[in-house]
């Protein structure tokens, strides 16, 4: 967890005073880029982490080296504790990491530090969901990760095709409680769903990542390829200008304001992977909501209407006395 590592560096550099981010990632067993972010948010989140460049650089508490926390001043030992707090609530070892934390701090600090601990946590299940749990496939990758060793996986692929694979494992995503393991293979870098390992083994080989490798920008490009396949329909409706939000809710980054028609209706452009996909998220708008293009998301609104209104329309008819 990233709490983890964000108290580890910070009790690194309480004992070395000064410490480079290849050292932190040498520590840590992370990418020195890892290392590197790690410190900034340190800096951002308010704690006295500072660079100093050129020779004999590196990043320095304010203060210098101590053995203790006693260098943090209140509003600072409350920083790391709310950048660290939420993460703590999931997991056990972020949190008796903020225990220790909270046992170097000084004594006037403590109830505060854990205050602030407290006052914020995350909820990933959405209103109605069930309870969400994350994987246990994924501790193991995580370790696999973060000792850098390669994995060796069992791999259903989208077509229901099973294959063995031995993959270099550089970093997971939580992206809508879906897991993802970004890793390098023989053909390059892959992104696998975790839900469709059957099996994972981490071996004794030492795994290869490349040195400007960093999770963020290699999922941003991920992100950035499937989002393009989704939105490879478009079309444009109109609607009252006091449903647009509603009907970003619903698309998203494929949902685009576009001026406003004669009629003062609002003009948007929507993007889907096909023209039925379209139709289904608009057909329970009925007449709210008019399509002015493509013809097939128009024949698509159609058709749906028209099979609603065989099921449905003698229901009615029966009902009346």
């Amino acid at each position: 967890m990233r709490a983890d590592r964000l108290v580890a560096t910070l009790l690194l550099m309480q004992s070395r005073g000064r410490v480079t981010a290849a050292e932190v990632a040498g520590e840590l067993e992370v990418s020195v880029a890892t290392a590197r972010r790690d410190l900034e948010a340190l800096s951002a989140a308010g704690i006295p982490v500072y660079p100093q460049s050129g020779r004999g650089g590196g990043w320095s508490l304010l203060g210098g080296a101590r053995t203790d926390l006693s260098g943090l001043s209140a509003p600072e030992a409350q920083a790391l504790f709310l950048l660290a707090g939420p993460a703590a609530a999931v997991s056990g070892e972020a949190k008796a990491a903020l225990r220790k934390l909270v046992r170097a701090l000084p004594q006037t600090f403590r109830a505060d530090a854990e205050a602030a601990a407290a006052a914020t946590m995350i909820d990933p299940t959405r209103w109605g969901d069930r309870d969400r749990r994350r994987p246990e496939m994924v501790d193991v990758l995580q370790a696999a990760v973060v000792r850098r060793r390669k994995v060796r996986l069992t791999y259903t692929d989208s077509a229901r095709q099973r294959s063995e694979r031995l993959v270099d494992p550089w970093g997971l995503v939580d992206k809508d409680d879906i897991w993802y393991l970004l890793a390098g293979t023989e053909r390059g870098q892959r992104t696998f769903r975790v839900d469709r390992i059957v099996h994972a083994e981490s071996t004794a080989q030492p795994a290869e990542r490349p040195e400007d490798f960093t999770l963020a920008e290699a999922w941003d490009e991920v992100v950035g390829e499937v989002e393009q396949r989704r939105s490879t329909t478009s079309a444009t409706v109109l609607i009252d200008a006091r449903f647009v939000p509603i009907l970003r809710d619903h698309f998203g980054r494929h949902c685009h304001p576009d001026g406003e028609s004669d009629d003062g209706r609002a003009r948007v452009r929507l993007a889907a992977p096909t023209p039925l996909d379209i139709a289904r998220n608009l057909a329970g708008w009925g007449s709210l909501v008019e399509v002015l293009e493509p013809r097939a998301v128009r024949a698509e609104l159609a058709r749906i209407g028209t099979e609603l209104a065989r099921r449905y329309a003698g229901e009615n008819s029966h009902s009346v006395r």
